[in-house]
């Protein structure tokens, strides 16, 4: 799926050009907050600290969807989007769990720009 060298060096990457449009340079979990808020398709807002947990669920499931592992539901009555598990993620440890959350990640932003470019 990725190797460790090639999955830093555009993590980093990623890093980096979230810095440069925000200002800041997001950790792993604020970066899930913003796919949150995009699938989200609210705008930007006040969150409770459920919504932001939520919000970073949605972003689990919304990555996780790229390699099949959940399907969009669809949307409850107040736009929320909502995911099913489709296949059993494969077992990991806990550095194996946060690569593979670092690979569908920067795989979501690659398909994001692939869809801006003209």
């Amino acid at each position: 799926m990725y190797d460790s060298d090639n999955l830093e060096h555009n993590w980093t990457q990623l890093r980096a050009d979230l810095m440069k449009r925000f200002g800041k340079k997001p950790d792993l979990n604020a970066i899930l907050f913003l796919i949150g808020i995009q699938e989200l398709g609210m705008g930007i807002r006040e969150f409770t600290k459920e919504e932001k947990q939520d919000l970073m669920h949605i972003a689990t499931c919304r990555v996780f969807s790229l390699s099949g592992y959940y399907e969009f539901k669809g949307r409850d009555s107040d736009g929320w989007p909502h995911f099913k598990p489709a296949k059993a993620l494969p077992f990991a440890n806990l550095k194996e769990q946060e690569q593979m959350l670092k690979w569908h990640v920067i795989e979501y932003f690659n398909r994001a720009d692939d869809i801006r470019k003209p």
